[in-house]
């Protein structure tokens, strides 16, 4: 099976669900920018509950449609140092986080021109450290109408949308009594580390 969807950042954890039934990723790279999705943001868990991080990207508010890989990162702002420290706060303590993090962080300081090739970068390091080896291939053209074998999940893990096919084995939360689910994989992550594939299977 093919897995189709769109570029996320630091995607939710029930998309890496769905990699891992998959046989190869497919990223929608002719689709048009949409605001308030997994696209631009995702979701940390604070000591406050959880926290939507966001990218500020220049031309996203405008009515003209812009395509996904020319939406460039602002850096007028300094979102990646609200980011980076909010991501310290909430994973800090975690068992893992010197583990990664430094990882991470050096995709931020790259300070890639394209929201979509940031995301690209995250993508490829989260695989890699899951250790789910998938190939990552793009679209050719838009398409609205997928062959068999293609599981089109175009915007449909979204941040409004509760998902109705995702179990996620409960694990333990750096905060919060209650298990929280739709969190970035970094929740995962910094929490479990190399056991964070057998979460999601």
């Amino acid at each position: 099976m093919l897995l189709l969807t769109e570029i996320m950042y630091h995607p939710p954890i029930q998309y890496f669900a769905q990699a891992l039934r998959a046989d190869s990723l497919i990223i929608e790279k002719h689709e048009n920018y949409v605001k308030q999705s997994y696209r631009s943001r995702c979701h940390a868990l604070t000591a406050q509950g959880m926290v939507p991080l966001s990218v500020p990207v220049l031309r996203g508010n405008s009515k003209d449609k812009t395509n996904i890989t020319e939406i460039e990162i602002d850096y007028t702002q300094k979102w990646y140092n609200v980011h980076w420290r909010t991501i310290q706060a909430a994973y800090g303590r975690a068992p893992y986080f010197e583990f990664y993090s430094d990882y991470i962080r050096e995709v931020y300081e790259r300070q890639p021109k394209y929201l979509f090739d940031l995301n690209v970068d995250l993508l490829r390091l989260y695989l890699k450290f899951l250790k789910l080896d998938r190939p990552i291939g793009f679209t050719d053209s838009y398409q609205t109408e997928q062959p068999e074998g293609v599981l089109d999940l175009r915007n449909r893990i979204h941040p409004k949308i509760i998902p109705d096919n995702l179990y996620v084995q409960p694990y333990t939360q750096v905060f919060g009594k209650q298990f929280v689910q739709d969190l970035s994989i970094i929740d995962l992550l910094f929490t479990q580390g190399p056991k964070s594939l057998s979460y999601l299977q």
